[in-house]
């Protein structure tokens, strides 16, 4: 069953900007860290971003050099990604934890289907 739905992915220039939204039929979702992750063709999944249950703490990869921001309501959870490059280019995936926080190194619980993002050069 689909646990978790995201929207936002799409074909942009290299500069521009896309916002990601990450939703769940799951009642308790509000209660669970969730985290984006992202995976390019021929390379492995790796975290991208994380945020608590309450939006009070948040984690960022490297990789996002300042360019991206996580958030969330109590229903939805959004990667605003700007600047983008074309070594973004990968499927993103919304993935929420059994517990409040997100985590770099345990694994998420529920995993979405992902949601394609293309830059161009």
């Amino acid at each position: 069953q689909v646990q978790l739905v995201e929207s936002g992915g799409g074909l942009v220039q290299a500069g521009a900007s896309l916002r990601l939204s990450c939703v769940s039929s799951r009642r308790t979702f509000s209660n669970n860290g969730v985290g984006w992750f992202r995976q390019a063709p021929g390379k492995e999944r790796d975290f991208v971003a994380g945020i608590s249950w309450n939006g009070g703490s948040v984690l960022y990869a490297n990789s996002t050099e300042g360019r991206f921001t996580i958030s969330r309501d109590r229903n939805t959870v959004y990667l605003q990604m700007n600047s983008l490059k074309p070594e973004d280019t990968a499927v993103y995936y919304c993935a929420s934890f059994r517990g409040p926080y997100a985590s770099r190194t345990m694994g998420p619980q529920y995993w979405g289907q992902g949601t394609q993002v293309t830059v161009s050069t």
